[in-house]
């Protein structure tokens, strides 16, 4: 018997040996990033049905493009308030709920006959679901249970989305090529309806639950439930709209969102498809997208806790305005090594803005940062619906996606300008909310 364990003995104190355990925090953060996961295999699947909606229903694609747009809308405008039901409800009942939206939605299309069913199953349901769990849910989480590690932790469940695009994109596409697209819709509706165990039983809403401080933190009692979650929702926006950083985050989040999920999640794959590619190879690519966009996310938030996040965002969208003015020339009906490259640079800069967009949200509205990045989060879902919806009419109106790339481009320059242009520092007090 050693020394130490002699006089821990004598003391009167129990011997435990010493095992790793990791703190409870990365055991939320796991099925958060599980969670986004299983919420995201809808997002895989408007791609991949324009065309074969196209052809079983004769709908234009401007009209199927309206529905991914209600449902993009929908996703952004529902996260505040999303963020605020979490602090009245708490996390897993809302998250529980939204799972089950999404699904419902998904399953609901496979009987349509209408497109106005298309807006109501995929507009309605799917984007208030998917809406609850938007990057406000991992902002909540990311904010009550890390101190430390917060830029890290935010990429990595920012990356959640892209690695579900990774999972289910090549599954769906071949699942739409082999079986047709109904079989499609019911995978996805599986995908969410799995998750929703994991997220009632591993996940909880405040450290406090289970007697802990947050991870790199100090002890917090759990605050009382927050009512008027939509009162309160509202009244952050109002405060927030009164301060110039909120506009420019806003415009620029709104210029993300359209060059990414409204232009290349929504038209990628039926773009490279006129031009002779086969769906499951265009499918594979923006899979691909989401393999990069894991790295570039994490990497971004690793950056984000060491530079200053407004430069980050600046080059952000420099390099990807760069990249989709070149996209029109690489288009080929098979994939050639600039596509790849293409592919793999747009990919790191994929959603590499989020965690520098949160680290502002958070350094300017303290508390209320989750809810401003909500709000912030509805200007990128509104600028993507608009390019879903825009896109479709220019294919049915020019025969060709080229406008939408070089329109993109340049309003990717014009949001690296106004990124360097955001003041730094914390709100007053008397500004926000309590």
């Amino acid at each position: 018997m050693t020394q130490t364990t002699s006089t821990a003995h004598r003391a009167g104190r129990p011997v435990r040996p010493r095992t790793f355990s990791p703190h409870r925090a990365w055991i939320v953060a796991a099925v958060t990033f599980v969670t986004i996961i299983g919420g995201a295999a809808f997002n895989s699947l408007p791609g991949l049905l324009i065309d074969p909606l196209h052809t079983e229903f004769g709908w234009s694609r401007g009209e199927i493009g309206l529905a991914v747009s209600i449902d993009m809308a929908l996703y952004g405008l529902t996260a505040p308030f999303a963020a605020a039901l979490m602090d009245r409800f708490g996390i897993r009942r809302v998250v529980a709920v939204a799972l089950s939206m999404v699904a419902a939605g998904a399953l609901a299309s496979v009987w349509m006959t209408a497109s106005w069913q298309l807006m109501i199953y995929w507009g309605l349901l799917v984007g208030l679901g998917t809406g609850s769990m938007a990057l406000a849910f991992a902002a909540t989480v990311t904010h009550r249970w890390f101190v430390a590690r917060r830029g890290l932790v935010t990429g990595v469940l920012t990356a959640a989305g892209a690695s579900g695009q990774l999972v289910f994109l090549p599954l769906c596409a071949w699942i739409v090529v082999e079986h047709g697209w109904r079989p499609a819709s019911v995978t996805v509706a599986l995908a969410a309806l799995i998750v929703v165990p994991f997220v009632w039983l591993l996940m909880r809403d405040h450290p406090a639950d289970v007697g802990l401080a947050p991870y790199g933190g100090e002890y917090v009692a759990k605050p009382a439930p927050a009512r008027g979650a939509a009162r309160r929702a509202v009244r952050v926006l109002l405060d927030a709209a009164r301060t110039g950083p909120f506009w420019l985050l806003a415009g620029t989040f709104a210029i993300c969102g359209a060059s990414t999920n409204g232009l290349i999640r929504t038209h990628f794959v039926p773009s490279a498809h006129d031009h002779g590619m086969p769906v499951t190879a265009a499918a594979s690519l923006l899979a691909v997208i989401g393999v990069f966009d894991v790295v570039g996310t994490v990497f971004s938030g690793w950056l984000t806790d060491r530079f200053d996040a407004r430069r980050l965002l600046a080059v952000y969208y420099a390099l990807r305005g760069i990249s989709l003015l070149l996209l029109p020339m690489l288009m080929a009906p098979d994939v050639r090594p600039p596509m790849i490259f293409f592919i793999v640079f747009y990919g790191l800069d994929w959603v590499a803005t989020v965690p520098p967009t949160l680290a502002l949200c958070r350094e300017r509205y303290g508390e209320d940062s989750a809810i401003v990045f909500g709000w912030v989060l509805a200007s990128h879902q509104v600028g993507a619906a608009l390019v879903a919806f825009l896109g479709g009419v220019a294919r049915d109106v020019f025969g060709g996606y080229d406008v939408v790339w070089y329109a993109s481009g340049a309003l990717c320059a014009v949001a690296a300008l106004m990124s360097l242009v955001i003041r730094r520092g914390a709100e007053p007090k008397a500004s926000l909310s309590g």
